[in-house]
């Protein structure tokens, strides 16, 4: 992919982050081409790259859209998310001393880390840049699911299991771990509401022309605003909506 494709993947990836561009608006190859002056085949390939992220969908006769997950997807990927950070629970529960040992000098504070930023912390502890990357894309999936209204969440509840994960992990009770973190992803896939949307519809050039414009940032933001976990209102930053 081009450079000129991959910083507009980036736009678009950005736009989608700050709910400028809504699941199911239409991203048209030949509207994209006319606001960023440059060829349909620069787009295509930017979209290409949006559909391996899972924030798009590339569909025959009709084009490509911001993907519009539903709650089997949403189940799918909080599945994904929890077999990636047991994988990385039983390598790190594989490192740990004797008992009460820290898992590693100076991450007393991890567990108080808001939001999703404690599981991108977390999976980063495996050292392994493979899994971190798949981590990575499954984040980004859940981008999407932050279009939703999310309810009924135990923020408390939620937090708290942070610091329970790290505690249980440092007195060797991986079991329990496993069980919490699936616990956790559950917890937050129930709290989405499918029906209903909460950020309002903007034409493809009024939500990208900001950034063209330089008025936003162009660059693609970490995935923790406004997340329910760190007390924000709105949706859940899991899809940790994303989640």
């Amino acid at each position: 992919m081009s450079s000129r494709s991959q910083a507009i993947a980036d736009i678009l990836t950005r736009a989608i982050i700050d709910h400028r561009l809504v699941p199911g608006c239409k991203l048209g190859e030949r509207e994209l081409a006319e606001i960023f002056k440059v060829s349909r085949i620069v787009i295509r390939q930017a979209l290409i790259r949006l559909a391996d992220d899972g924030l798009a969908q590339i569909e025959r006769n009709r084009g490509a859209f911001v993907a519009r997950p539903s709650m089997q997807e949403a189940m799918e990927i909080y599945d994904a998310l929890t077999l990636v950070e047991q994988g990385v629970a039983a390598q790190l529960s594989d490192r740990l001393g004797p008992a009460g040992q820290a898992i590693e000098a100076g991450n007393d504070a991890l567990a108080d880390v808001l939001g999703q930023e404690f599981h991108t912390l977390f999976v980063r502890l495996s050292r392994n840049k493979v899994m971190q990357e798949i981590h990575a894309q499954l984040v980004r999936r859940t981008t999407l699911l932050r279009s939703l209204i999310s309810a009924d969440f135990d923020y408390c509840n939620l937090l708290d299991d942070h610091q329970r994960v790290i505690d249980l992990l440092e007195r060797g009770r991986l079991k329990q771990v496993m069980e919490l973190i699936d616990a956790h992803h559950r917890s937050v896939v129930r709290g989405y509401i499918m029906d209903r949307q909460v950020f309002p519809e903007l034409t493809p050039r009024e939500a990208l022309q900001p950034y063209i414009d330089g008025k936003i940032d162009k660059a693609p933001k970490p995935l923790r605003k406004k997340t329910a976990e760190s007390g924000g209102t709105g949706t859940h930053g899991h899809v940790h909506a994303t989640k």
